[in-house]
């Protein structure tokens, strides 16, 4: 699908590597993602809701950028926890995936209800290696993205927004905008009353 001609094209940083069987991570990485998967399912994946910060303190060692209080299910799925940041009262809910191969950066009581997708890897289609490109995708402060939704990378989710349930989303979503469908198109503007 070609890009929307009104939309800026995304900046993705692709991973360049000599050989087809190259890791785009280095060695220690590599060894901390081992880690990070083993420590998830042995201390965290079986906990009851209310160990939240329990959860909490393994991300920190982890390396995630933990503000406030946010709020991790236990059957949340987090690929790399150092490229992730959770400002105060985010939600992460039962089974959403942050594939954090590049950043993602959740706001101030937003929620990424169950199942929902942020992924932010994807292959340069162009070259034959297909290397891994990745873009840091923004979750804007009090924004809504409801279950099984999936987000691409470099993309930007505004202050307020609404992604639907099930929606792609291919490009920023404005702030207060709801969107839904595949591609995810505006169907609305969230208001709040009082």
């Amino acid at each position: 699908m070609p890009p929307d001609s009104h939309e800026p094209q995304k900046m993705l940083r692709t991973f360049e590597m000599k050989t087809d069987e190259d890791s785009p991570w280095s060695v220690r990485e590599r060894i901390g993602l081992l880690l990070w998967n083993y420590a998830w399912v042995l201390l965290c994946r079986w906990t009851p809701k209310p160990l939240n910060a329990w959860r909490l303190l393994w991300l920190r060692i982890f390396g995630a950028t933990i503000e406030g209080v946010p709020f991790v299910h236990p059957h949340a799925r987090i690929q790399i926890p150092w490229n992730l940041t959770l400002r105060h009262l985010a939600c992460l809910g039962d089974g959403a995936n942050a594939y954090s191969l590049g950043e993602i950066e959740i706001g101030e009581r937003a929620t990424i209800a169950q199942e929902a997708y942020l992924c932010t890897g994807t292959h340069d289609l162009s070259q034959p290696g297909l290397p891994l490109q990745v873009g840091k995708i923004t979750i804007g402060a009090d924004a809504f993205v409801a279950a099984r939704a999936f987000i691409l990378p470099g993309i930007r989710i505004g202050a307020k927004a609404v992604v639907g349930a099930c929606a792609v989303v291919t490009k920023d979503v404005a702030d207060s905008q709801i969107v839904a469908g595949n591609p995810a198109r505006e169907i609305g503007t969230r208001t709040f009353s009082g």
